[in-house]
């Protein structure tokens, strides 16, 4: 029987900290009431009851802490059951490509049963964390599972699949904002877009390793469409997309100067891993995917909620 750590590698439980950061900043966006103004009403929250302002105080109350352990799972779970299912439905790609023939399922560490059972099991946790925290995370529980799982095929058809996987991490900060609110705000989906452009613009870089073997099979990414110069064109796009909405969402929520420290250290880590990377060498692909994009969200999240607590 496969170990829990083979199951950790399955699922690359260590990349949750690219969207659990995100996910920890709509949270407690949230529990500031924060923009205070609703933008749009959703289900059954009422205008007239807000949480207030004193973030640190609801952050004590059990309800809201309750939340906050749900909101964890619900990342959990749903990243889970997304990795799981990629690994599942790509084991013949990943038994033929050289980079990827020594993952869980082609090498028989894991059965592509046992990972199937790993998804449905891992959707109807994440299903079950959202009807606990309330009804409008329940009822668009399907729509993010499907999302997520949408992803695995995408690469079968469309060179746009880093921004469906951008997508998906995205429902991160909108989704934990959900789960204290009820409610959407622009400033929560302002930092959503900021994961998708950031995510999306990422994914094409570690691509890079894989072009010739996606062109070889018949498979879809914006290096195998664009090549590898044009490519890393196309994620410094993203990057300055993803650096206007950081930039927007420090503006719109008259963040302090906590909140652009982080600015300053995400935008850092945008311009690093595109400093490293080159069409001709790809030898720093993993330190740019990893390290940086680990250090510029951890960083970031980390000051956003320092300016909550301090100036808020």
């Amino acid at each position: 029987m496969p170990k829990i750590n083979s199951y950790l590698s399955l699922i690359k439980f260590s990349h949750t900290i690219f969207a659990m950061p995100f996910a920890m900043i709509g949270f407690f966006l949230g529990l500031w009431n924060y923009p205070n103004r609703i933008a749009v009403q959703i289900g059954q929250w009422n205008l007239n009851k807000t949480i207030g302002w004193g973030g640190h105080k609801n952050f004590m109350n059990w309800d809201y802490f309750q939340k906050f352990l749900l909101v964890i799972l619900c990342m959990v779970f749903a990243r889970s059951a997304a990795m799981a299912f990629n690994r599942y439905l790509d084991r013949s790609f990943d038994a033929k490509n050289p980079r990827t023939a020594i993952r869980e399922i082609p090498k028989g560490i894991i059965s592509a049963n046992s990972a199937l059972t790993f998804t449905i099991v891992s959707c109807l946790l994440f299903l079950a964390s959202c009807f606990f925290i309330n009804r409008i995370c329940f009822y668009l529980a399907p729509v993010a599972l499907f999302v997520v799982l949408f992803y695995s095929y995408t690469k079968r058809f469309t060179p746009l699949c880093h921004l469906v996987l951008g997508l998906g991490l995205s429902l991160a900060p909108i989704g934990a904002y959900l789960a204290v609110t009820g409610a959407f705000a622009l400033l929560p989906l302002l930092f959503s877009f900021t994961v998708i452009f950031w995510v999306s613009g990422f994914d094409i870089i570690y691509s890079l390793q894989d072009e010739e073997f996606d062109k070889s099979q018949q498979l879809y990414s914006i290096p195998a469409w664009l090549g590898k110069e044009k490519g890393l064109r196309v994620s410094e796009f993203l990057h300055v997309l993803s650096f206007l909405c950081v930039l927007a969402a420090g503006f719109l929520g008259s963040f302090g100067w906590w909140y652009w420290i982080g600015f300053a250290v995400f935008v850092g880590m945008l311009v690093y891993q595109h400093s490293i990377v080159k069409p001709n060498d790809l030898s720093r692909v993993n330190l740019a995917f990893m390290t940086a994009n680990g250090i510029a969200s951890v960083v970031f999240a980390v000051f956003v909620i320092a300016d909550l607590f301090i100036h808020h």
